[in-house]
């Protein structure tokens, strides 16, 4: 798995390095196909995308790579499965908004082991290894103490065509909202104290979005749950999405009465 990270380590940077003079300009922002998560695939993903997989192809890390605009590919390791998104955040990186990140996750037998999470536009990076903790640049992090929703900030989707009622209750209890753009990223900021609570009622949270940050969430010592409590469980195909909310695990089951609609 340390070879992992090394790995994850130097793609970021090739990544970050081909991408920051695109960053804030209209050719970030150009479409190049339909991505295999249903989503448009702009210039920036693909030139991202191209490094990783270009990559892997020569270094075997894992034998399956599912990427979100790519879909599932063949790879040249005899083993283990790399979830991609090579750009979370596409907007913000297409407009300058320095919040868009690299996400990869590594994992065998159905089982996340490995995450990374990279700020393209500062570098700040954030890793775990299955059952050693998570780290931000090489330092321990742990989630909040937050013990009250009246005191804690969140970030909170509700999307369109979404029962707007959850979200509604969960403005009105809680103190802070932070609608950042880039979920990998959030989680991670749920790990690492920035925030005590993510979530995401939009139903179009994908694997690829989401299975390195949670990972790193769990490992500082979040909770990550569908809205209801039960264990998430992503399937393969990128096109399909699903809810999620992740807390610093103190405030996870007054949350779900929250949504619910349950709460005294």
């Amino acid at each position: 798995m340390r070879r992992f990270i090394r790995a994850c380590d130097d793609l970021a940077g090739a990544v970050r390095d081909a991408v920051a003079e695109m960053v804030g300009t209209p050719e970030a922002g150009d479409y190049v196909r339909m991505g295999a998560d249903g989503t448009p695939t702009k210039k920036i993903d693909q030139i991202a995308e191209d490094i990783v997989v270009d990559y892997l192809a020569d270094h075997p890390l894992c034998q399956r790579l599912i990427s979100e605009e790519l879909g599932c590919a063949a790879m040249t390791g005899e083993r283990g499965t790399i979830f991609l998104d090579p750009v979370d955040g596409t907007y913000n990186a297409i407009v300058g908004i320095p919040f868009y990140a690299i996400s990869i996750a590594y994992a065998e037998e159905g089982v996340v082991t490995a995450g990374y999470v990279q700020n393209l536009a500062t570098g700040e990076t954030f890793h775990a290894i299955r059952g050693e903790g998570a780290l931000r640049n090489g330092h321990t992090i742990h989630v909040s103490r937050v013990s009250r929703l009246e005191e804690s900030a969140m970030s909170v989707y509700g999307g369109r065509g979404s029962d707007a009622a959850p979200i509604q209750r969960i403005g009105q209890k809680i103190r802070r909202c932070r609608l950042l753009g880039a979920s990998a990223l959030e989680l991670c900021y749920v790990g690492c104290g920035r925030i005590d609570g993510f979530v995401d009622l939009r139903g179009a949270l994908r694997v690829t979005d989401a299975a390195a940050g949670m990972l790193i969430c769990k490992e500082a010592g979040g909770v990550v749950s569908d809205p209801g409590g039960g264990e998430i469980a992503f399937p393969d195909d990128v096109s399909a999405g699903r809810r999620i909310i992740a807390t610093n695990g103190i405030l996870h089951g007054r949350l779900i009465e929250h949504l619910k609609g349950n709460h005294t």
